[in-house]
C-alpha cells in the first residue's frame, strides 16, 4: 500500500480488478451508447448506456429473469444460458430501437473474450434485433447453440415462441 508522499495511490476500483480505465475510455470517446453484457451467476444483463458527466445513464436495460415473467421462457430453463443470454440481448434490441437508438458499441468489461461464449451471444441476439454493433462473424456463436440443441430438444420450441412473444410485445 503506497503511503509516502510521492507515491500515488490508484483508483479503488481498478485496485479491486472491477474497472478497467484504459478501455473505458476509448469506449466513451466514440460518443455512441455502449450496450453493456454481463454475466451473473444466475442471469445475463444487458443494457444501453450513454455517458454523461454526472454519471452514466441507462437508457435501456433487460435482465434474463425478466423473460420468464414477461415472454414465457420456462422457469426451469437456465438464466444464464446460451440461449437466454440470446433472448436478453434479442430483447434489449427491440426494446432499443422501439426507444429509438440505431447504433451502440459493445463493452464487456473484464469478461473474458472467447469466440461463443455468452457475452457473444447477446450481442448476436442485439444484431439479429437490428441494433448497428460492431463486429466479426467470428465471435458469434453457432445456430446450434443458440437454439439450445447442445441442451435439450425441447428448449429450441421454448426459444422460438419466447422470440416471437418478445417481437410482438415491441412491435
Amino acid at each position: 500500500m503506497p503511503s509516502g508522499k510521492n507515491q500515488r495511490l490508484r483508483y479503488k476500483r481498478r485496485e479491486n480488478g472491477l474497472t478497467d480505465y484504459r478501455r473505458r475510455l476509448r469506449l466513451l470517446r466514440g460518443d455512441s451508447p455502449r450496450a453493456v453484457v454481463r454475466v451473473s451467476n444466475t442471469q445475463a444483463t444487458c443494457q444501453l448506456v450513454e455517458y454523461s458527466p454526472e454519471g452514466d445513464r441507462v437508457l435501456v436495460e433487460m435482465k434474463s429473469s425478466s423473460l420468464i415473467k414477461e415472454h414465457g421462457w420456462p422457469n426451469d430453463a437456465s438464466r444464464k444460458s446460451i440461449p437466454a443470454s440470446y433472448l436478453t440481448g434479442y430483447a434489449l434490441g427491440k426494446k432499443a430501437l422501439a426507444s429509438g437508438v440505431k447504433s451502440a458499441v459493445l463493452d464487456i468489461g473484464l469478461a473474458a473474450s472467447s469466440a461463443g461464449n455468452r457475452v457473444y451471444a447477446a450481442l448476436k441476439g442485439m444484431v439479429d434485433a437490428g441494433l448497428d454493433i460492431p463486429h466479426g462473424e467470428a465471435v458469434l456463436p453457432s445456430e446450434d447453440r443458440i437454439s439450445g440443441r447442445h441442451i435439450s430438444e425441447s428448449l429450441e420450441s421454448s426459444l422460438e415462441s419466447t422470440k416471437a412473444s418478445i417481437e410482438e410485445a415491441y412491435a
